[in-house]
């Protein structure tokens, strides 16, 4: 008589309720989980009988004192009953005699396995065990079975989430986009109208310290010249705190001339960076833009961070100049955030070092650069291996003694750490928190350096010690 009071009751699976509490990083322990074992010293029998306690049950977990020794699918138990004999064979003999004949290769995961990783890897398994359970170790003694079936549904559930999950991100990217193309018009615009006003006040204010300086001269000519001295006069400059106001005036209109020629460039740099590009490109000075883009960032570089400009003698170089603007806004930038979260370690004197110069690339340094330099038409023909050798030979012989524009922008900042360094140029990565981070700055500054212009932006990072982004641009 067979014992049936000590067989398990096996776990009901996936419900349709628990699918939609999958996440993108959901694992296989996540799901439902059949707990059904029997010992192959068992008869056959046995076997029999916990498969016919519930028809959904995939397979069965075979143990040998307590210990994993394989599993048998309920497809490949019946398929044995099935054979001449079958019954009479297995039933009543030990499992182990039916193991020999029913078991398959085994798919087994640990149960930390993405549930997306997981259905990768139970699709790449051969036809005959497609639909085969896949044995899940959820501790290290402890095995259960998980229905192919039942991962297929909750891979196609989080696909469904993927899905929507770039479709809010292409969503938000298309948001951003438009808010940044709306202020990059109105900044263009203000900009635009601010400097009629502030080329009169600093063209003004250079004539108005002329005047001054004239009528200083006069006064002091006519006091030289004067044989009287004048009670009334002497009254009204001891009244006026003459010798005071002459001086102070004085300082005053210079004040307004450097100020004003420090906002005439400032909008001047407004308008670089905002520039509306096209489809033409215009030659600039790198150093005007750079500079430009300090002066922006002037306030946040005011405190105490020191920046150090090796410029070299470098050509005007033809580009798209706003989007080239935006790339060194966006690396400044980011090297600002890093040194002020050091400052918040402890970390002194924060530093931003900016190199310029004309440089020779080796090869394999310009190879991935003048790929992404090659037209769409030509990329289709690159994936034919003919045209791919053909290809390969002119960038080759064309680049081979070419200059390239080098940008380096270093911090002494705490770096990047090593498990995010593949990620930084991935869209919407970043590490900042909410609010503050949009994790399109590289994205974007990656895309203007390799798609617009033809060049590559490296970075170099070491965790406590900085980094280093190289933008590489191609002197046509």
């Amino acid at each position: 008589m067979v014992n049936l009071h000590a067989m398990e009751t096996p776990s009901l699976p996936l419900a349709f309720s628990s699918i939609h509490n999958l996440e993108l990083e959901s694992t296989l322990q996540d799901l439902s989980l059949y707990d059904v074992q029997v010992d192959i010293k068992e008869q056959g029998i046995i076997l029999a009988k916990k498969l016919e306690v519930n028809s959904l049950i995939p397979g069965v977990i075979l143990t040998e004192d307590g210990q994993f020794t394989g599993m048998i699918s309920r497809r490949r138990f019946l398929e044995q009953l099935s054979r001449p004999y079958g019954r009479e064979l297995f039933l009543q003999r030990s499992i182990r005699s039916l193991q020999r004949f029913a078991q398959a290769e085994l798919l087994v995961l640990p149960g930390n396995t993405l549930i997306v990783e997981a259905a990768h890897k139970a699709v790449q398994r051969s036809p005959e065990l497609l639909y085969e359970p896949i044995v899940v170790q959820v501790t290290e003694n402890r095995y259960q079975l998980l229905d192919t079936q039942q991962l297929l549904v909750a891979q196609s559930h989080i696909h469904q989430l993927t899905t929507e999950l770039l479709r809010q991100q292409a969503q938000s990217q298309l948001i951003q986009t438009e808010k940044l193309a709306s202020l990059g018009k109105m900044v263009a615009g203000v900009a635009h109208e601010i400097r009629n006003p502030v080329s009169c006040i600093l063209g003004n204010s250079g004539c108005l310290l002329n005047y001054y300086q004239d009528l200083m001269k006069l006064i002091k000519t006519y006091e030289e010249n004067t044989e009287k001295p004048c009670a009334l006069i002497d009254d009204l400059k001891a009244e006026i705190d003459f010798e005071f106001l002459q001086q102070d005036l004085g300082e005053a209109i210079k004040s307004i001339l450097v100020s004003s020629e420090r906002l005439s460039q400032l909008v001047n740099s407004l308008h670089s960076f905002s520039h509306m590009d096209g489809n033409h490109r215009r030659e600039i000075n790198i150093h005007d833009c750079i500079d430009g883009t300090l002066l922006i960032l002037k306030n946040r570089l005011k405190q105490g961070i020191e920046v150090i400009k090796n410029y070299d003698d470098i050509p005007l170089f033809k580009c798209y100049s706003g989007q080239l603007s935006q790339v060194f806004m966006n690396l400044i930038s980011n090297a600002i955030d890093a040194l002020e979260d050091g400052k918040q370690n402890g970390q002194k004197y924060p530093r931003i070092e900016i190199d310029t110069q004309v440089k020779m690339l080796s090869e394999d340094q310009i190879y991935p650069a003048r790929l992404a330099q090659l037209s769409q038409e030509n990329r289709l023909l690159y994936s034919f291996p003919t045209y791919k050798k053909a290809i390969d030979q002119d960038i080759l012989e064309i680049d081979v003694n070419s200059e390239w524009l080098s940008i380096r922008i270093r911090d002494n900042g705490n770096g990047i750490p090593l498990e995010i360094q593949s990620r930084i140029f991935d869209t919407f990565f970043t590490t900042k928190p909410a609010g503050k981070g949009t994790g399109l700055g590289l994205a974007i500054s990656y895309q203007i350096i390799r798609e617009k212009h033809g060049g590559q932006l490296n970075f170099i990072s070491t965790p406590g010690m900085g980094t280093e982004f190289e933008i590489l641009l191609p002197l046509l």
